[in-house]
């Protein structure tokens, strides 16, 4: 859908054949960048599994999104492509937030799809009233306490 976005507004001659290659790309790997998303949770290290789930797993998939579009030849203009690696870091970084609330996972630690889906409103309005959360957290942070005159 992003790239329909992007493209509707070019007058590229193949703008057809790149949402084309786009969607056939998305449905044919998504399952399995998810699937590497959730084992990244279980990483020793939460920061590592954190870096994995937006930054090296979305980097891998748009890496091979773009070979896909050169090897069929409908290249993909630079804004468009922009406008899509920002979707999907601001898309990981959703997934991030509510896999660890156990929201979408498979397995035992999964809920089921209806439970997944009527969690999923809150979940919405906490990510998106996360940086508001942040900063006036940062905003409240207690001074620390002055050492009296007599210690001076």
């Amino acid at each position: 859908m992003v790239y329909l976005a992007a493209m509707a507004r070019t007058h590229s001659p193949g703008r057809f054949s790149i949402v084309l290659v786009e969607m056939a790309y998305v449905t044919l790997t998504a399952g399995v960048y998810a699937g590497m998303q959730q084992r990244a949770l279980g990483l020793r290290f939460r920061l590592l599994g954190n870096l994995t789930v937006v930054v090296a797993v979305p980097a891998f998939a748009q890496f091979f999104d773009w070979l896909a579009h050169c090897a069929v030849g409908a290249a993909v203009p630079s804004r468009a492509m922009l406008a899509v690696c920002i979707f999907a870091g601001v898309s990981a970084l959703f997934h991030l937030h509510i896999m660890r609330s156990g929201v979408f996972l498979t397995g035992e630690r999964g809920y089921s799809l209806a439970e997944d889906f009527r969690r999923i409103p809150r979940l919405v309005v906490g990510f998106v009233l996360m940086p508001l959360a942040l900063i006036s957290s940062l905003a409240v942070r207690p001074m620390p306490a002055a050492e009296p005159e007599a210690s001076l």
